[in-house]
């Protein structure tokens, strides 16, 4: 008999909690194997560090990483969230980073096989900026994470030409499965000429891309305020001293409908 209260009590709190975090769409059990990827040893220190202003669990948390998921780690090579998606997503889960050709030197690439040689379900695919090569319902779970804004800028110095968003954004939704899940963070910069905005400052006003994914045929199924800064007047490039590391940024949870 009071073994059954027991577990009526706790299925009662393990709901009441679910409830509390409502907005991060996530269960206590979930989350909690989200927390012990994020202080999992092996991550460099480096990457802890970032961890303050990133809140890696509770964004992972908000946008539904379980484990098992095919995961797509875009621009991950200096393997930040690989380090995490590689214990959250466990054994019989699967971490494939893509990182642009033009940032893939000799020393990312040395880099990164070194960290992959520990994590067995960790790959890492390279392609040209413009022409991400994700084979298509390939992913349940993709993360933008403070790079889709680069989708509209230009670099001579890096070999990147003009691209063109939707065309980048039709290859990301043939690569998720039906029902799958992206998850963007971004910059938040004003309205108004987004190439010149993202030349100057590297922000990217969050409705172009609310307008983009949604164009491209995905569907809005969250927001969370977890990364806003109302102290961040969006006026100073983010590699600014007075800014680096505490931008206003907007987190959109969009999903594949099925």
């Amino acid at each position: 008999m009071r073994n059954r209260w027991m577990i009526a009590v706790a299925g009662a709190v393990a709901v009441a909690l679910a409830g509390s975090g409502a907005e991060a769409g996530f269960s206590v059990a979930r989350n909690g194997g989200i927390e012990a990827a994020v202080a999992a040893p092996g991550r460099s220190a480096d990457n802890v560090k970032l961890d303050a202003s990133r809140k890696p669990a509770q964004l992972l948390g908000f946008l539904g990483l379980r484990p098992g998921m095919r995961v797509a780690d875009m621009f991950g090579a200096n393997h930040y969230w690989a380090e995490i998606f590689a214990t959250a997503v466990g054994p019989k889960g699967r971490v494939v980073v893509w990182e642009p050709a033009q940032f893939y030197g000799d020393k990312a690439k040395t880099d990164f096989t070194s960290f992959a040689a520990s994590r067995p379900n960790v790959t890492l695919i390279s392609s040209p900026f413009a022409a991400p090569n994700l084979a298509p319902r390939s992913f349940d779970f993709m993360l933008i994470n403070l790079d889709y804004h680069d989708v509209y800028w230009e670099s001579a110095k890096y070999k990147i030409g003009r691209m063109e968003p939707d065309a980048w954004l039709r290859t990301m939704f043939a690569a998720i499965k039906p029902g799958g899940i992206v998850g963007v963070v971004d910059h938040v910069g004003p309205a108004g000429d987004t190439r010149a905005i993202v030349e100057k400052e590297h922000r990217i006003d969050p409705a172009v891309v609310r307008a983009d994914f949604e164009r491209a045929g995905f569907v809005l199924d969250g927001e969370s305020q977890l990364l806003r800064n109302p102290a961040d007047d969006h006026s100073l490039l983010v590699f600014d001293q007075a800014i680096r590391g505490k931008t206003d940024r907007f987190v959109y949870r969009f999903k594949r409908p099925r």
